[in-house]
């Protein structure tokens, strides 16, 4: 069993952190990865209400009783969310693990998390945002290199060097991702200082996972190739598939498009009827390069048993 500061100070089974995805991390999906040994991320802006957020984080609270954690979304959104919200109901709820990504976490939503006795995660793309947060009292960094699926800020720093540079930097624990989608790649975040590998498009293609199964097939069958950086013009860089939807918001940014123009295509309408019912040309998807590695379905528990084995035989073929 590979064990690690973050197993520890998470009481999770596997070093395997699911990254939160909008429209995918819900209630159900999130207990799955916590029931299969990881630590399950519920993305809050997907719900709309206070009353909304509430159900959801009950109903997980009954399909689970390992922890998981909520994100707190800081990224630029059609709607306006007021995250205090959602914090009242973590509190409320006893919610014990919290995760902050986007722009720098606001430092009143901070002192509430320190307050309440929250471990509080914050994911970042670069060393001097890294430090910035640590400062503020975070307990556990998510760096995130070029590779990867989503958010990758505008450093372009890849896995390999962003991951041991903010090792480095940083006394707190640091969970690494970019590209992760086996054992090797587990095994190679760990060599790299890292205490974790934060893992979202790996996951994109599992029983569990809400998508349509339209969208997990084209998925299984794209390549390292089959990925492209949109939304930079509005600040908000993110890695998706290439689709029709991705190639026309590279079009219009190559333009005069403002982030209205923007978010009428990656917003969550379309990737939702993407979603649910495999259109898969209509809205976007975040992925990662590392989705030419995936090429099967296994359901969530099954492949964390099989890449946390491949760990380890690689740990023992490594160091004997």
């Amino acid at each position: 069993m590979i064990s690690s500061k973050i197993t520890e100070m998470l009481n999770i089974k596997y070093p395997i952190i699911g990254g939160a995805m909008m429209w995918i991390s819900t209630e159900e999906f999130v207990a799955a990865i916590s029931n299969a040994g990881g630590l399950g991320i519920l993305a809050s802006a997907i719900y709309q209400t206070k009353n909304e957020f509430i159900q959801a984080i009950d109903k997980l609270q009954k399909l689970t009783d390992k922890p998981f954690a909520v994100n707190i979304n800081l990224f630029p959104a059609m709607r306006e969310i007021d995250n205090n919200d959602y914090i009242d109901v973590l509190i409320e709820k006893g919610v014990k693990i919290v995760e902050t990504s986007g722009h720098s976490a606001p430092a009143e939503l901070c002192k509430r998390f320190k307050d309440a006795g929250m471990i509080w995660m914050h994911k970042c793309v670069g060393v001097k945002y890294a430090l910035k947060v640590q400062k503020m009292g975070a307990d556990i960094v998510t760096v995130v290199g070029y590779e990867n699926g989503g958010a990758t800020g505008k450093l372009d720093t890849c896995t390999m060097v962003l991951v041991p540079s903010v090792v480095d930097a940083l006394d707190i624990p640091v969970i690494g991702g970019g590209g992760i989608s086996d054992g090797r790649g587990i095994m190679a975040i760990l060599s790299l200082g890292a205490s974790a590998v934060i893992m979202g498009t790996r996951l994109l293609a599992t029983k569990e996972c809400p998508l349509h199964d339209k969208l997990k097939h084209a998925l299984i069958n794209a390549t390292e190739l089959d990925t492209m950086l949109i939304m930079r013009s509005i600040g908000a860089t993110h890695r998706v598939w290439v689709n029709a939807a991705a190639n026309k918001c590279a079009q219009i940014e190559s333009g005069n498009a403002d982030l209205e123009d923007v978010l009428s295509i990656v917003n969550g309408k379309k990737a939702k009827k993407m979603f649910n019912e495999g259109d898969i040309d209509v809205g976007v998807i975040s992925c990662g390069q590392g989705i030419g590695l995936v090429h099967d379905i296994p359901e969530i528990k099954e492949l964390f048993d099989k890449i946390m084995d491949e760990a380890e035989q690689i740990k023992k073929s490594l160091f004997k």
